[in-house]
């Protein structure tokens, strides 16, 4: 069977070296592999092509056949790891909690531990609306997911 870690060892170079990065590798007993990459001003689809053949080339499918799915993390997909958090700081998001809160702000920064959103909100006062913006700590254990919202 093909290994999760032998396909991060053949591409993570390559990835890096062009200034992209992965985002998962799943292997299933099938030997259906689903490579998901992205980068800090997206991936093209030529890209996934690219990462693709890298990967075909590197195994015999006379020996172990398998299928490949190589994809960049789509619009409005989950964030999966930290570095997908940081190329979007500054924009607008929306947090789903362990609760099933659904909290939309600004990303405003990201660490190892945390990341911060600053919420703005109507509040009501006696006399009139007032704008507020509450800020908002996450670790990454209290959250269901993170997505990007894109508006047109």
């Amino acid at each position: 069977m093909i290994s999760k870690s032998s396909i991060i060892e053949l591409i993570n170079d390559k990835l890096e070296t062009d200034g992209y990065f992965l985002v998962s590798v799943e292997v299933k007993p099938t030997n259906a592999i689903y490579v998901l990459i992205d980068g800090e001003k997206g991936v093209s689809i030529d890209y996934c092509v690219e990462i693709s053949r890298l990967i075909e080339s590197s195994f015999n499918r006379e020996e172990e056949d398998f299928s490949l799915e190589v994809s960049s993390s789509g619009l409005g997909s989950p964030f999966k790891v930290l570095r997908q958090y940081k190329k979007n700081i500054g924009k607008e998001v929306e947090v789903l909690t362990n609760e099933k809160v659904k909290i939309t702000g600004i990303l405003a920064d990201v660490n190892e531990d945390f990341f911060i959103i600053h919420e703005e909100k109507e509040i009501k006062t006696e006399k009139k609306k007032e704008k507020t913006v509450i800020t908002h700590n996450f670790g990454y254990n209290d959250i269901k997911s993170v997505k990007e919202i894109i508006r047109f």
